[in-house]
């Protein structure tokens, strides 16, 4: 069996979970009906920093939410693909248009509706406080919550083991 730094050396994308991963899974609602989610800033650097190396970085979520979008625009995310009744399906899209295989995923899910694409996924990846089940069948657990940097976790550890990330000799913007 692959162990899990074995596997992160074939990841060229990142798929990710919304709320519980990107958030802790709070959601602000207004009057108006319009959610808000709060991120974390170390988060957002390597999502940041992984688009300007070149990676594939995608949400899939059921959720929908101006929030989601706005987030994901100013981080240079382009593929977010919200109100997902069906993720494997969306999934499946998003392989094919980006030529991309399993093995060349990254998914990080922390939560029932996840469950199938982390089976699918190359690397199945959660937050420290994802569900018993997500957690089960995860390659690896974050030693960090949702919203509290997992994401700059996982992220980081892939761009170090392709000699991708930040060098202090190296200008990074």
């Amino acid at each position: 069996m692959i162990n899990y730094k074995e596997k992160l050396g074939d990841v060229r994308a990142f798929v990710f979970d919304f709320d519980g991963v990107m958030t802790d899974g709070s959601v602000w609602t207004f009057g108006d009906g319009e959610t808000v989610r709060c991120g974390n800033i170390k988060d957002g650097f390597a999502i940041q920093y992984a688009v300007k190396k070149g990676y594939i970085i995608a949400v899939i979520s059921g959720a929908t939410s101006k929030s989601i979008d706005n987030r994901m625009a100013m981080l240079g995310v382009t593929q977010v693909y919200t109100g997902c009744g069906d993720k494997i399906k969306t999934y499946e899209q998003f392989l094919k248009h980006n030529n991309l295989t399993d093995n060349q995923v990254l998914f990080m899910g922390d939560d029932i509706p996840d469950y199938p694409l982390l089976q699918r996924a190359g690397v199945a990846t959660c937050p420290a406080d994802a569900a018993v089940e997500v957690k089960e069948i995860a390659d690896y657990i974050s030693i960090h919550p949702g919203g509290r940097g997992c994401v700059r976790d996982v992220i980081e550890q892939v761009l170090r083991l392709h000699g991708q990330w930040f060098h202090q000799d190296a200008v990074v913007w």
